[in-house]
C-alpha cells in the first residue's frame, strides 16, 4: 500500500534529530511505559484477586440456599430434587449455623457453631487444606463429637487437639434462667485447628457434624440451608437464576460466592478499574504527543503534500498517510509495551524477583495472573487512542491547498 510506504518513510527518513523526532520518540516511549505498566498492574490485581477468592471459597460454598421462616419437609425435598437434576453440581449438603458459647475452665468464647453432614465431600469443601494441627473426620455416632476451631480461638481458650470443650447455646441459657436451672451443655473433642487466613472464619467459626450441632443448638429437625459446590464456579450465577425461578423467594434466599462477600469483591473491582483508568492517562498523554508531532509533521511536509496532490493523489490517500504515521507510532509503542510487560510478569512468575516475607504474609511472592482479555483490552485502548490522536493532523493535511503548497517551487 502506497500510503503505508510513504508514512513509514516519513517516520524513518529523518536524517537529523529535530524537535518533531524527539516528540515522536517520547510518544513511543510513553505508550510503551503505559502499556507495560497496565499489563503488570492488572496482572498483579488478578493474582491477588484469585488468592482472595481461593481463600474465601475454601470454606464458602459456590452457592448457598438459606431457609427463611418455616420450610416444610416437602419443600426441602423439592429443593434437593432440583439440585440432583443439575449435572454441573459436584456436591451439596444441608448445614445449620447459630451462635454458641465455648467454655474451657475459666475461659469462654462466643462464635458461630456450624454443623455439616458427616458424609460431606470434604475434599471439595477444602477444609482439609486449612487444618494446621490434628484432623477433622466428623462422626455423629461417636460418644464425644469432634469440633475444629480457628487458631485465634484455640489460643484464647488455651486448648490443643485432644482437649475437650464444653459448648452450650443461647436458647439453653435462656431456658435455664427462666427455670432457675443449669443450662444443658455438651462435651466436644477438639480434633483439629484450622487457619484460613480469613479473619471472619478464623476468629468466629467452629465446625462439627450436623447431628451434634442440632442437639447442641436445639434445632430439632430444622436446618439453616444448603451449601452447593459446582464443577465450574462461573456457572454459579446461571444456577442462581434457575433456582430463583423455581423456588419460592419468600422461603429461600439464594446467594452466590460473590454475593456472600459482595462488598469486598466490589471494592477490589473498583480498585482495579481505578488503576486501569489512571494508567490509561499515561497512554493518553503519550497519544497527545502524537497529535502534536503529527501536526508539526504536516506543516513540515506541506510541500510534499502539495506535490503528491498535484500528481493526482486523492485526498483520502493523503489522510491515510498521516493516519498511518500516527498508527505506526502507536503500534510500535504498544508492541514494545506488551513485550516488556509480559516479560516482567513472566520473570515474576518463574523467578519471583519480588519476594514477600512468608512469616508476615500468606504468600512468598507478589502473585501474577495474566489474562488474555486484559491484553486485548489494553491493546485495543492504546490503538484507539492512537487513531483518535491522528485524526486532526490527518484532516488538516487534507485541507492544504495545492497552490499554496507549491507556489514557491
Amino acid at each position: 500500500m502506497t500510503e503505508l510506504f510513504i508514512a513509514n518513510r516519513y517516520l524513518r527518513s529523518k536524517h537529523k534529530i529535530n524537535f518533531i523526532t524527539i516528540i515522536s520518540i517520547l510518544s513511543t516511549i510513553g505508550i510503551t511505559i503505559g502499556v507495560a505498566a497496565l499489563i503488570v498492574v492488572l496482572s498483579v490485581f488478578n493474582g491477588f484477586g484469585n488468592i482472595v477468592t481461593d481463600i474465601m471459597i475454601n470454606f464458602d460454598p459456590h452457592i448457598r440456599i438459606d431457609y427463611i421462616g418455616n420450610v416444610s419437609e416437602e419443600e426441602h425435598r423439592y429443593a434437593e430434587s432440583i439440585l440432583k437434576s443439575q449435572k454441573n453440581i459436584v456436591s451439596f449438603h444441608p448445614y445449620i449455623q447459630s451462635k454458641a458459647i465455648l467454655i474451657n475452665r475459666n475461659s469462654y468464647e462466643i462464635l458461630n457453631l456450624k454443623g455439616i453432614e458427616s458424609n460431606t465431600d470434604f475434599e471439595n469443601w477444602g477444609v482439609h487444606k486449612t487444618i494446621k494441627t490434628g484432623y477433622f473426620k466428623p462422626d455423629s455416632t461417636s460418644l464425644i463429637p469432634q469440633i475444629i476451631l480457628g487458631t485465634p480461638v484455640a489460643l484464647r481458650l488455651s486448648v490443643m487437639p485432644g482437649d475437650t470443650i464444653i459448648i452450650t447455646s443461647f436458647p439453653d441459657i435462656e431456658k435455664s434462667l427462666l427455670n432457675y436451672s443449669l443450662p444443658v451443655t455438651k462435651k466436644f473433642l477438639l480434633s483439629g485447628i484450622f487457619q484460613t487466613n480469613n479473619k471472619n472464619y478464623d476468629y468466629n467459626y467452629g465446625f462439627t457434624d450436623l447431628l451434634s450441632a442440632k442437639q447442641t443448638l436445639s434445632f430439632g429437625n430444622r436446618i439453616t440451608g444448603i451449601e452447593i459446590r459446582l464443577e465450574d464456579i462461573d456457572d454459579s450465577h446461571e444456577l442462581k437464576d434457575l433456582l430463583n425461578d423455581r423456588l419460592d423467594p419468600a422461603k429461600f434466599s439464594i446467594k452466590t460466592w460473590f454475593d456472600l462477600h459482595k462488598d469486598l469483591y466490589t471494592v477490589m473491582l473498583i480498585e482495579r478499574w481505578s488503576a486501569y483508568i489512571i494508567l490509561c492517562l499515561i497512554i493518553a498523554v503519550a497519544t497527545f504527543n502524537i497529535l502534536g508531532s503529527l501536526t508539526m509533521s504536516v506543516i513540515e511536509k506541506k510541500k510534499d503534500v502539495g506535490i503528491l496532490r498535484s500528481m493526482g493523489m486523492p485526498s483520502k490517500s493523503i489522510l491515510r498517510i498521516f493516519m498511518f504515521e500516527g498508527i505506526l507510532v502507536g503500534t510500535v509503542g504498544t508492541i514494545a509495551g506488551l513485550i516488556i510487560g509480559l516479560l516482567i510478569c513472566y520473570l515474576q512468575i518463574e523467578y519471583k524477583f519480588y519476594p514477600l516475607d512468608p512469616s508476615k504474609y500468606i504468600l512468598d511472592a507478589i502473585p501474577i495472573q495474566i489474562r488474555l482479555s486484559d491484553i486485548f483490552a489494553i491493546t485495543g485502548m492504546s490503538m484507539v487512542l492512537s487513531v483518535i490522536a491522528s485524526l486532526y493532523p490527518a484532516a488538516r493535511a487534507v485541507k492544504i491547498s495545492i497552490i499554496d503548497a507549491i507556489k514557491w517551487e
